[in-house]
């Protein structure tokens, strides 16, 4: 049975038009790093808005969601997708160690989500004293979220590597 045997990658396939896809294959890997970068900086811009507008101090608790997504960008875009695809059964292990590092940094992506939506919790919306003065929280949750749709863009947006540039060809 393969993969697209599953009803849902069937349905999937009905719900996706054919020249949208198309237009992916050949767009991807001149716009996708654009479009990423662009959503980084929307997200970090989200969360500078946030520091200069509100009123109060905020305290550096509040900036580690940000910076932990950050690096979970970097550590997503560490690996290549090529040593993803690739499986040889005579490897020393670093088809294992790839995917290790993917679901690390994915565990990491996670852990920003839920630290972005923690403080927004804990230090906006429980918070009698600051009740209409959420938006650096909502800001933290738009930063991580943005961040981390960045970093997924830009791995997806790669091709696998021939070997030359790194998968990084765009022309």
């Amino acid at each position: 049975m393969g993969l697209c045997d599953f009803p849902i990658c069937q349905l999937i396939a009905l719900l996706i038009p054919p020249y949208v896809v198309q237009f992916w294959e050949e767009k991807a890997k001149s716009y996708g790093p654009i479009a990423s970068g662009a959503l980084f900086g929307a997200g970090w811009w989200f969360w500078v808005d946030a520091v200069v507008c509100t009123s109060h101090k905020i305290p550096f608790d509040q900036y580690i969601p940000g910076i932990v997504a950050t690096l979970a960008l970097v550590m997503i875009n560490c690996i290549r997708r090529d040593d993803l695809q690739d499986y040889d059964p005579f490897d020393d292990g670093g088809f294992c160690r790839s995917r290790f590092w993917l679901f690390l940094s994915y565990v990491v992506s996670f852990g920003s989500v839920v630290g972005a939506v923690w403080v927004l919790m804990q230090h906006y919306a429980m918070n009698p004293d600051r009740a209409g003065e959420a938006w650096p929280g909502v800001a933290g949750v738009f930063q991580v979220s943005c961040i981390l749709a960045s970093g997924l863009l830009f791995f997806v947006s790669r091709t696998p590597a021939d070997g030359s540039g790194g998968g990084y060809e765009v022309f």
